[in-house]
């Protein structure tokens, strides 16, 4: 066992006598290519953002451009070690062959995601829902899509997810409703009621005048005449309006004394002979 040992030592030791060269101009190449593939893509992403290209499209080519440097780095590295391309060649087509059917699924997301560069449902920059998850879209990556959801979570969807489900952009548009439904009560002023809700939805500036807003009733409830709120928005304001309008209809009914009815139940209770 010992004498095996020392063989291969040996063996180790002759061939770094013969090829160190050789191994340190490859780990130099690696090294020092490695960086260069980051500064490149990096210097592809400034350009094509001062051309004003797509912050979509600059993402996606960045990677793909990284990527594409950093493979030839590494055969360039091999080759320096004194590894035949020919046979190289044929040893990466198989693992590549074997390598393909373990990884279908990051093949069909790198499909996916040229589906989205080229047909570009979503940008950087909108609110959209994918494969049930909402959020910013902060970036188009090849294998994925990065989200960060409202209360600031990073979220990764691979890109065949994406595309294989309902896709819904908030953003593309330009603009929203806000759907709200508000109840009064069956004995207060329904006309009152309607004109106190109306004032405060031409209050806010915010507020666009087309498409026109609605307010109507909709519904005779079980406790409630319920009105149907619906105003429209700069999508970017959605939130920000929707909260504002609801506390201002709640304060503006109790200044009217309108009341907002809620679920209420009597229970009676009948004493039984002792």
């Amino acid at each position: 066992m010992g004498s095996n040992m020392e063989a291969i030592l040996n063996k180790i030791y002759e061939f770094l006598a013969t090829y160190w060269l050789q191994v340190i101009a490859a780990i130099v190449i690696f090294v020092v290519g490695r960086w260069l593939a980051k500064v490149i893509s990096n210097l592809v992403a400034k350009a094509m953002t001062k051309a004003k290209i797509d912050p979509t499209l600059t993402s996606f080519v960045k990677n793909l451009c990284h990527i594409a440097l950093l493979a030839f780095v590494i055969i360039a590295a091999l080759k320096k070690l004194g590894i035949p391309m020919t046979e190289f060649t044929v040893v990466v087509g198989a693992a590549g062959l074997a390598v393909g059917f373990a990884l279908q699924g990051s093949l069909s997301n790198f499909a996916a995601g040229v589906i989205l560069i080229i047909f570009k449902p979503f940008k950087v920059g909108d609110f959209v829902e994918l494969a049930g998850k909402m959020g910013t879209v902060k970036e188009i990556q090849i294998f994925n899509t990065i989200l960060n959801s409202p209360d600031n979570v990073r979220i990764i969807i691979p890109n065949g997810q994406a595309t294989s489900s309902n896709i819904l952009n908030f953003t593309v548009n330009g603009t929203r409703r806000i759907d709200l439904v508000v109840g009064v009560s069956y004995d207060d002023d329904l006309k009152k009621a309607h004109q106190v809700i109306e004032n405060v939805i031409l209050s806010d500036e915010r507020i666009l005048k087309e498409p026109a807003y609605t307010v109507a009733v909709s519904e005779l409830g079980e406790s409630s005449v319920n009105f149907v709120v619906r105003p429209w928005v700069n999508a970017t304001d959605y939130w920000a309006v929707r909260f504002d309008i609801t506390e201002k209809i709640k304060l503006a009914l109790d200044k009217n004394d309108i009341t907002i009815p809620y679920p209420q139940h009597d229970i009676h209770m009948k004493s039984g002979a002792a």
